[in-house]
C-alpha cells in the first residue's frame, strides 16, 4: 500500500490525521532558546497561550533528514510499499531539502516520491488528503504522485490575518508586502501566489475583511471541491460558519493554525482553503 507523509504546516486536526492515515513529520518551535517539537512537545493550544501572554516571537525550523527517516522506516515496518511526500512550499521553508534527502538516502528499497506542494497550511492539508484516498483506493505510486501533484495545483487560500505584523517580523509577508502601507489603517487579505504569500487585496475594516471572504467563496462556491476553515480562533469565528453555509452548502474541515503558521500569521487570523474541481 501507498502510504502519504506531511509536515506539522498542514494543519489537520487530529481525526483527519488518524481517518486518513496520513503521517506527521513535525517542525520545530524555537521560544528563544528553547526548542520545541511541533505536535509532540508543543501543543496547539500551549503555543497560543505562550505568543499571546509572551514577548518572545517565536521561531520556526524544518525537521531533520532523521526525521523523515524515520517516519519512512515506521511506515515500511506497517507495509507500505511505495510512500509520497507533500511539503511545505519550499518558497517558505527548507522542509523539502530534508525530505528529498531523506528519501535519496533512504535504505530500504521502498520508492519515495517528494512534492514541493508550493502551498501551506489547511491547502497543504487538503491536498495530502486527497493523495491519501487515492492511496486508500489501491492506486499505484505513480497514479497517488499525479494526484498528489494535482490536488497541490488546485489549492487555493484566501484569508486575512489581524494584522500584517506577525508576517513581518517572520520575514514571510512576501507579495504582500505592498500592504504594509497604512497597516493600522487596512485589514488585508491574503492569498498564495508562486510558493509565497501575496497580497490579494485590502478593505478597511474587519468586517469588510470577512466578508469578503464570503463574497470570494460564494463567487467560486461551484467549482470548489473540497473546502476547509483556517483560523486563529477569532471571535466572530461562529458568525463566519454561519454566513459561509449560507453560501457553500458543503462542511467544511476545520483546521486551527498551529505553531508553524501562527508563528507568522498571528492570532484572530480567519480564511478558507479548497480545492478547485
Amino acid at each position: 500500500m501507498i502510504r502519504i507523509v506531511t509536515d506539522s504546516s498542514c494543519d489537520l486536526p487530529d481525526d483527519a490525521v488518524a481517518q486518513h492515515r496520513v503521517e506527521i513529520v513535525p517542525l520545530t518551535i524555537r521560544f528563544g532558546e528553547e526548542e520545541l517539537i511541533d505536535r509532540e512537545e508543543l501543543s496547539t493550544a500551549d503555543f497560543w497561550h505562550r505568543l499571546t501572554s509572551g514577548n518572545v516571537l517565536p521561531e520556526t525550523a524544518a525537521p531533520s533528514v532523521g526525521r523523515f527517516q524515520q517516519a519512512f522506516s515506521r511506515l515500511v515496518s506497517a507495509g507500505a510499499d511505495g510512500i509520497v511526500v507533500l511539503c511545505i512550499s519550499s518558497k517558505i521553508s527548507a522542509t523539502i531539502q530534508s525530505a528529498t534527502l531523506a528519501a535519496e538516502q533512504f535504505a530500504a528499497g521502498v520508492p519515495v516520491r517528494v512534492i514541493d506542494s508550493a502551498v501551506v497550511s489547511g491547502a497543504l492539508g487538503l491536498a495530502a488528503v486527497e493523495a491519501a484516498k487515492a492511496a486508500a483506493a489501491g492506486r499505484s505510486l505513480d497514479e497517488v504522485e499525479t494526484v498528489a501533484r494535482d490536488a497541490c495545483e488546485r489549492a487555493r487560500i484566501f484569508a486575512t490575518p489581524d494584522t500584517l505584523e506577525y508576517l513581518r517580523r517572520g520575514g514571510r509577508i512576501g507579495g504582500a508586502a505592498a500592504l504594509i502601507g497604512g497597516l493600522l489603517d487596512v485589514k488585508a487579505l491574503i492569498g498564495f501566489e508562486d510558493g509565497r504569500v501575496a497580497g490579494v487585496g485590502r478593505v478597511r475594516t474587519r468586517k469588510r475583511s470577512l466578508a469578503s471572504i464570503i463574497e470570494h467563496v460564494a463567487e467560486h462556491a461551484p467549482s470548489i471541491a473540497h473546502l476547509a476553515v483556517v483560523h486563529s480562533d477569532p471571535p466572530e469565528l461562529s458568525d463566519f460558519l454561519e454566513d459561509l453555509a449560507q453560501v457553500c452548502p458543503q462542511e467544511p474541515m476545520m483546521c486551527r493554525f498551529g505553531p508553524v503558521v501562527g508563528t507568522h500569521i498571528g492570532p484572530a487570523a480567519l480564511g478558507v482553503t479548497y480545492l478547485v474541481r
